[in-house]
């Protein structure tokens, strides 16, 4: 008979976790770093007692909001390539619905998210319970089924057995390659305290590792033939070229081969800046250089990316062309009429290194790559030089200062509005692990937090944050949680006094400029004090007039002891252009002349779209 350990539904949860480890240079690490936990009603009693149990062997970690510390827990899954995770809990209702976003934009980053919000009572005996949703047609719905369409895995535990089945598919699907994502356990605050004899195998020791699928043989034959076709490729490098740990696969197939390398958004990094065949970023953020190859390349290789509309420039960069996906997922693979060859990166790179031993790339195209990444370079040295003191800066202009004061070890983040275009285009990224940006979901708020999870997973490494005062005024509550842990942040906030990059959009798209930028906006523009606001929190600040002082107060950031804010103003009107488009609607009736213009132009462009 099977040996027994008697223990309510949350202590079987968190010991399990607890017993969950990943394979890690030949040893084995945790799988479970620790537990964001913001404390409730429904969570505070049974989970926050086993919490407090397994707290030597799973840390929990106070956070000040739900969303930011899944947003936490999410950047330190990405910053480990999705092989450790982190977990949240929250009591019910806004508790739990507060990390809805963040599960979607782990779900589009296909990056592994354990959330346990708590929930009503299963045996509903005393509903409706405070911050109960109710539901007058099905009293099962609950706030927590708002997961369901953003999680991979979803299940509400409504008995404590339950767990016996679930908790092996939840771990299965956050360390799959291809079903990677959120995986949410509604834990009921009656059930979390329910008792139940679990057998004791549950709680053994497991070592998991990362699944690296193979090939199919007709599909690796029918890359290899669009290959050696091949005169001028291209290779577009995604996030899966990290999460499969293949940015050196890549390197030597590029090299080998004679092929240039683009980034997209989660690729970046994946080669240093100053490689051979490194061009940049790709598309509707792109460089000029690896747009242009893009344009003449007679094969697209695509690699572990998803290729969304800024890669693709809303379909029309490199639209007709013969292009080949490799990716461990078929959802992603199939994309854009792609010829799919399915499979792990790292591995895939490898046999097609080893079934081309003589072929290459036309012999000028890869020097004319490095010409045309020459020029680039040369602009980024124009746009990102200091403009003297008395001008307002742009957003390139300071991104030049602080990778100026940078080390190759340190870690840029950011998430959304201007900046993170800004950075595909301009950010010297030295190599895995230094670029940083959320750019799947674009979650504005994402910045401060995201950079609190990557410093709990690179401690050693100095973690800048550029965020804008749009971003910055939707979410900051985990600056404080960076200096209660004592986990430095660099926070280098750039205040254009609005949306500036909705603003460009708005006016770009033919509008007036209108409920953007503060001066814009109904009421009067509210006079904020960035450096004040950080001290209150608990972090050391500065604010600069110019690029100059930034640099020095950069220097002070640097030798301080813990998370350091530094406010800088800057011009909202300017961005790098680089000639790409993207596609946003424009209204086809308007009485603005301006809008009237801006749909033609428009129409024109769409020419260019295959359908």
């Amino acid at each position: 008979m099977n040996s027994t350990i008697r223990l309510t539904t949350a202590q079987a949860l968190v010991k399990f976790l607890s017993c969950q480890y990943i394979e890690e240079d030949g040893g084995a690490a945790p799988l479970f770093a620790g537990v964001f936990a913001i404390f409730g009603h429904g969570n505070v009693a049974a989970l926050g007692e086993a919490l407090y149990t397994e707290k030597h062997h799973l840390p929990t970690y106070r956070a000040h909001n739900e969303q930011g510390m899944a947003h936490a827990a999410i950047a330190f899954a990405k910053a480990n390539n999705r092989r450790r995770i982190m977990a949240c809990t929250t009591s019910i209702g806004p508790g739990s619905t507060n990390m809805v976003t963040a599960a979607a934009l782990a779900h589009v980053n296909r990056l592994p998210l354990l959330l346990l919000p708590g929930d009503q009572f299963a045996n509903r005996k005393p509903d409706p319970v405070l911050q109960q949703v109710e539901n007058f047609q099905n009293p099962m719905t609950a706030a927590t089924d708002c997961f369901i369409p953003v999680s991979r895995y979803f299940d509400r535990i409504s008995r404590p057995e339950q767990l016996i089945h679930s908790l092996p598919v939840a771990i299965e699907t956050l360390l799959d390659p291809i079903n990677c994502g959120p995986v949410t356990l509604a834990l009921p605050q009656d059930v979390q305290a329910e008792a139940f004899d679990y057998p004791a195998y549950l709680f053994e020791k497991r070592i998991h590792r990362i699944r690296r699928q193979g090939p199919d043989e007709q599909e690796l034959a029918d890359a290899l033939e669009l290959i050696l076709a091949a005169r001028k490729p291209l290779i577009i490098a995604g996030g899966g070229v990290h999460h499969s740990g293949a940015c050196q696969q890549l390197a030597d197939f590029a090299v080998a081969h004679r092929i240039p390398v683009a980034e997209t958004q989660a690729g970046k990094g994946a080669l240093p800046w100053q490689h051979a065949c490194a061009v940049g970023g790709i598309g509707v953020t792109g460089t000029a250089a690896a747009n242009q190859l893009a344009a003449e390349a007679d094969l697209i290789i695509a690699v572990g990316s998803r290729l969304q509309d800024f890669t693709t420039q809303s379909r029309t960069a490199f639209a007709g062309k013969p292009l080949l996906q490799i990716n461990v997922a078929p959802f992603d693979a199939l994309k854009h009429r792609a010829k799919a060859l399915v499979g792990d990166a790292a591995l895939l790179l490898k046999l097609l290194h080893d079934a081309l031993p003589c072929w290459k790339s036309e012999e000028n195209w890869l020097k004319q790559a490095q010409q045309l990444n020459q020029q680039w370079q040369q602009f980024y040295d124009v746009v990102t030089a200091n403009p003297g003191d008395n001008a307002l800066p742009s957003d390139a202009q300071v991104l030049g200062a602080v990778k100026r004061q940078s080390e190759k070890t340190d870690v840029v983040v950011c998430a959304a509005g201007g900046l993170p275009g800004e950075l595909h285009k301009l950010w010297r990224a030295e190599g895995p692990g230094t670029y940083h940006v959320e750019y799947g979901f674009s979650c504005m708020g994402y910045e401060i937090a995201g950079a609190l999870g990557v410093k709990i997973a690179s401690p050693a490494r100095e973690v800048f944050v550029v965020v804008g005062d749009g971003s910055y005024l939707m979410m900051n509550s985990e600056l404080a949680t960076s200096v209660m842990l004592g986990r430095k942040i660099i926070v280098v906030l750039l205040d254009n006094s609005g949306y500036g990059c909705i603003n460009r959009l708005q006016k770009g798209t033919g509008n007036a400029a209108f409920n953007n930028l503060l001066q814009d906006c109904e009421g009067q523009a509210p006079a904020i004090d960035f450096a004040g606001h950080a001290r209150a929190l608990g972090a050391f600040s500065e604010s600069v007039a110019n690029i100059s002082e930034l640099e020095q107060a950069i220097g002070r950031a640097r030798a301080a002891s813990k998370s350091y804010l530094i406010e800088i103003k800057t011009d909202p009107q300017i961005s790098t252009d680089n000639g790409s488009w993207w596609d946003v609607a424009i209204p086809q009736v308007s009485d603005q002349s301006r809008v009237r213009q801006a749909l033609t132009d428009y129409q024109q462009q769409q020419q260019n779209q295959p359908y």
